[in-house]
């Protein structure tokens, strides 16, 4: 009577990682933790400039004001309510604008790659465009959108001819080898741009985003400056036209505290997606 015979194919062996591996990552450990206490204490080191300075009439106080300042001033707005409504005001403006900049950018820059035609058409209005100073166009937006509207044109305006070029230069970068190989194996044109040229420019999207993320915070704030009735340019504004430095710092570090998250969250992306894809 035969018996049965066991699974006679050897189980792989588990293998630790090597004493290198390891040191490798300890010393990327110790790296990125030498990194973040170097960020702290820089931090740290303009915060008790900035305290500092002042008090010794090193600087006039009431130009600068100083930290501990600002805190009683922050509570203050706070519970009144107001510095909520700006910071609100200007973060919601600038995901408007940062959405809109991204994807009017994208599109046009994949009509872009796919009419070489049009590509050298729109190409020199499109330079022409990025040079021209955006702050002329404030009254204008104001005029045409009005003041509600005026700060989503001008994060628009700062944003989306930068996200243009920066997108179809990627497009543009991809191997064509890639694309001849799917033109080989009877892709669509619309197949090549949505199987090959979008996922081979992620890192180019990714970059696209940390750039645009920043321009159209900006845009918002100078288009507060010039037509809003709220938001953080708004309180930068008004605070400086009645010489209350107090609030004028104080919305700057609020701006400081927006971008830091705004970074963060990009940061997160940027990790996810090189996970991803990398």
């Amino acid at each position: 009577m035969n018996t049965p015979v066991a699974n006679t194919v050897p189980l792989r062996a588990v293998r630790a990682p090597s004493e290198k591996y390891l040191d490798y990552l300890r010393r990327d450990r110790a790296r990125r933790r030498h990194v973040r206490v170097a960020q702290v204490l820089l931090l740290a080191v303009f915060l008790c400039a900035w305290e500092i300075l002042p008090r010794m009439h090193i600087l006039n106080p009431l130009l600068t004001s100083y930290p501990s300042a600002l805190w009683p001033t922050f509570i203050e707005l706070w519970n009144h309510g107001s510095l909520g409504k700006h910071i609100m005001t200007t973060l919601s403006a600038t995901l408007v604008g940062f959405t809109l900049s991204m994807l009017i950018g994208i599109v046009v820059a994949a009509a872009l790659w796919w009419s070489d035609f049009l590509y050298k058409v729109i190409d020199p209005f499109l330079v022409v465009a990025n040079a021209m100073p955006k702050i002329a166009f404030v009254p204008i937006f104001y005029l045409w959108l009005g003041s509600d509207y005026a700060v989503y044109g001008m994060a628009v305006a700062i944003a989306v001819f930068v996200t243009i070029m920066v997108v179809y230069a990627g497009f543009r970068g991809i191997d064509l080898n890639k694309v001849k190989l799917a033109h080989t194996f009877g892709a669509s044109r619309w197949q090549v741009l949505t199987k090959v040229v979008l996922p081979g420019s992620v890192p180019t999207l990714i970059a696209a985003v940390k750039m645009n993320i920043g321009l159209a915070l900006v845009g918002v704030i100078v288009g507060e400056f010039q037509s809003a009735d709220s938001g953080l340019g708004f309180l930068i504004m008004n605070g400086s036209q009645v010489f209350k430095l107090n609030i004028v710092m104080t919305a700057i570090a609020a701006l400081a505290v927006i971008s830091s998250v705004m970074y963060l969250a990009v940061y997160r992306i940027e990790a996810a997606v090189a996970r991803r894809y990398g």
